[in-house]
């Protein structure tokens, strides 16, 4: 039987743990979301020297675990001088590392738009920076959505690793939960629920966001 009782008990630990998910994720997900989109202009630039350098930073985001990135910057930072409490580090992991993915996800987006309409729009003189507002940013809008979606989807799922360094997110509380109760299942059934709620609750903000993109 579920310990019902139980789980009321530390309904508030658990409560607490999904905000302080929903707000790191909420964080990270603007930081990949602004960082991808530079990423991603770098990478179509003209020097070539500047697409080789945004490469190399997708490529060792992508190719490098989350955890690897989140022990560098929470333990190794103070060695350069980068001293952070552990919810900033979430913030800044998370968010660095879901840029290169975002940046794949505008990159293939940007390349979807006809090259017809590119070249027509440098004909009658307008200039790379009018082009990617006007003509390259809202197209591609409507294209991203649903793998951006999926991409913050899988950052809230990856943010469960924050409580290796104490971050007091909803993995961390349940952890907790089950060393002061001795209890397995009632803990991560909460937890499991909770996370099935939270990305339940993006996945139908998507399907809106889609819809209203596309009318627009």
């Amino acid at each position: 039987m579920i310990d019902t009782d139980m789980i009321a008990r530390y309904g508030p630990l658990l409560l607490a743990g999904l905000v302080t998910t929903v707000r790191v994720c909420a964080l990270a997900s603007l930081i990949a979301f602004a960082f991808g989109l530079v990423l991603a202009l770098l990478l179509g630039a003209r020097l070539m020297i500047v697409r080789a350098m945004a490469r190399l930073y997708v490529e060792v985001m992508r190719g490098t675990p989350i955890l690897v990135i989140l022990f560098l910057l929470y333990y190794g930072g103070p060695s350069f001088g980068l001293v952070l409490d552990a919810e900033p580090v979430g913030v800044l992991g998370l968010g660095f590392y879901g840029a290169a993915y975002f940046a794949e996800i505008f990159r293939a987006g940007f390349e979807s738009i006809p090259t017809g309409q590119i070249e027509a729009a440098r004909m009658v003189g307008l200039r790379r920076r009018h082009i990617v507002r006007r003509i390259q940013i809202p197209q591609m809008l409507g294209l991203i959505v649903p793998p951006s979606v999926n991409q913050g989807i899988i950052l809230v799922k990856e943010s469960a690793v924050l409580s290796i360094i104490t971050v007091a997110e909803l993995t961390k509380n349940s952890m907790q939960m089950a060393n002061e109760t001795f209890a397995v299942v009632e803990p991560f059934l909460a937890v499991a629920l909770l996370y099935w709620l939270l990305i339940e609750a993006i996945s139908w903000s998507g399907r809106w966001i889609e819809r209203r993109v596309r009318h627009v």
